[in-house]
């Protein structure tokens, strides 16, 4: 009677024993994916804030030297060139830089310049205005003219000039695209063969205008 109460007790217990087993390695299964999910969702987004501050920090520091780079570049070109065209304007005047033409070079602008074409009316359009209007055309070009202004006693008369680079300083007369001499002291007309006019053209000073 005893021993199959014993018997009996030992079948229970191993019973529960077996069931309890089976119940924990279920659980055990069950908490160690639902841990594993929790701590991978855990561990990604501590993952990802770490990664996101780091990844920021070295996104910045790459991009703000390639901007700091490529900004500096843009601003020294677009620098320069504004600095370079203000510098430009405020040695020359003009938005271009002048240059002394060749002997060849003045003869060949004047060939092809039209302001010997005008014609000479008094009180409207004289030689001043075709000094003028020669000068202004040449600048142009990019040549340096001279504007000249010969000195008579009583009157005067305008002329041009270039500082060639090979034969120095040559007078043109813009009227006639003829280069001329002129010469302290002496008669204008009479330097260059011209019609000797009723005043007296004798030059009394040379004044030479850039």
């Amino acid at each position: 009677m005893w021993l199959k109460r014993i018997l009996i007790s030992i079948g229970i217990l191993a019973a529960v024993g077996g069931g309890g087993f089976i119940l924990y390695s279920a659980a055990y299964v069950a908490g160690d994916a639902a841990g594993y999910d929790e701590g991978y969702l855990a561990g990604q987004k501590i993952g990802y804030i770490m990664g996101n501050q780091d990844g920021y920090t070295d996104g910045f520091a790459l991009g703000k030297d390639e901007g700091y780079g490529e900004g500096y570049g843009e601003g020294e070109t677009v620098g320069y060139d504004t600095g370079y065209a203000e510098g430009l304007y405020a040695g020359t005047g003009h938005g271009y830089c002048l240059a002394d033409p060749t002997y060849a070079e003045a003869v060949d602008f004047l060939r092809r310049d039209r302001t010997d074409w005008n014609r000479y009316k008094d009180d409207s359009y004289v030689c001043s205005h075709f000094s003028r209007d020669v000068c202004n055309n040449a600048e142009a070009e990019g040549w340096r003219c001279a504007f000249v202004e010969l000195r008579y006693s009583d009157l005067g008369h305008s002329i041009i000039a270039f500082d060639t680079i090979d034969r120095g300083l040559v007078y043109f007369e813009p009227q006639f695209d003829d280069e001329v001499r002129v010469e302290l002291g002496r008669r204008y007309s009479q330097l260059n063969d011209y019609v000797i006019p009723y005043w007296d053209d004798v030059i009394r000073d040379i004044l030479v205008i850039w």
